[in-house]
């Protein structure tokens, strides 16, 4: 199927501005944050005196009769995952930016930064079901596969459910990944007397043991600070109910202040028991600065 040209000269416009931020802001911060990060398995060969009896191999030693110790080799080529929210919640944006439009921007900043760094890199996105896989592969040539899809892929559902789409990773991905999940975290899942849905944590903790998982929260103030425009009906974007709403009240507004912080406590109290990293950021054209303090605030640890 061929892309229409508008795609394209979006694409082009994207790769443009991605880059230019690449070259001039991120330059560094991206290799010193995720190269030679992790260590994969080399080989056997026999203990000797002074090796650390935690690399023992047990079950090698017990067949051979002698110790025998596992070795490691620092992992130099990363594997970048890209896994995105395609839900209708992303076509939100009180501003100029849809949460959607900005998420691609993350994407596509980080995509070149591994393609600079001669990095796999490869694309999930998700609505409550697993819309689309791109297996991680090397090259600009792959990351034009990937802003494509951002761009104009039409996800066939509406819905959130991220525990799909961290399953799925965990049982594709064999190789040790380092995966940025981003999302609204906007979950369909069952309310908890706490907020947020958190059907996801328990999917999040187990990817987390092989992997690093990065998330990152996108909000649009509207959601949280919600203008007084009187009497307006508003139709959920992922479920497609009307809803009647009186903005006039301050005490509808409050609530949904308070709402947004519990939900927002909630996604930091999942990430954290998960031992998952995050940042937020908001749809607009300062993405940049929200992922760079990450990297800063990740870099000081």
């Amino acid at each position: 199927m061929s892309v229409p040209v508008e795609i394209l000269k979006k694409v082009k416009r994207i790769e443009i501005d991605t880059r230019k931020m690449v070259n001039n802001i991120f330059s560094g911060e991206y290799h010193t944050q995720f190269k030679g990060q992790g260590m994969t398995f080399a080989d056997f060969r026999e203990y000797v005196a002074g090796d650390d009896v935690r690399s023992i191999s047990w079950t090698l030693t017990a067949r051979a009769g002698k110790p025998f110790i596992k070795t490691y080799e620092e992992e130099r080529e990363l594997t970048l995952m890209l896994a995105v929210d395609v839900s209708g919640s992303q076509d939100f944006g009180s501003k100029n930016y849809f949460k959607g439009e900005t998420l691609t921007y993350v994407a596509a900043t980080l995509a070149f930064s591994a393609v600079k760094n001669n990095d796999q890199v490869g694309l999930l996105l998700f609505s409550d079901e697993v819309e689309l896989y791109i297996p991680p592969k090397k090259g600009r040539a792959q990351v034009y596969r990937i802003l494509r899809e951002l761009l104009y892929f039409k996800p066939k559902r509406q819905g959130t459910k991220i525990s799909t789409a961290l399953d799925y990773l965990r049982g594709v991905l064999k190789k040790r990944a380092t995966i940025f999940l981003l999302s609204d975290f906007k979950d369909g899942g069952a309310p908890t007397a706490k907020g947020m849905p958190t059907n996801y944590d328990a999917s999040m903790r187990l990817l987390e043991r092989k992997h690093e998982v990065i998330a990152g929260l996108i909000a649009d103030e509207a959601e949280f600070l919600f203008p007084d425009v009187g009497m307006i009906e508003l139709q959920d974007s992922e479920t497609g109910e009307h809803i009647l709403l009186d903005t006039s009240n301050p005490s509808f507004r409050e609530e949904m202040k308070a709402k947004f912080k519990t939900d927002f406590d909630q996604f930091q109290k999942v990430t954290a028991r998960s031992g998952v990293r995050s940042f937020s950021l908001e749809p607009n054209d300062e993405y940049h600065k929200s992922l760079l303090a990450f990297f800063k605030r990740k870099k000081s640890r």
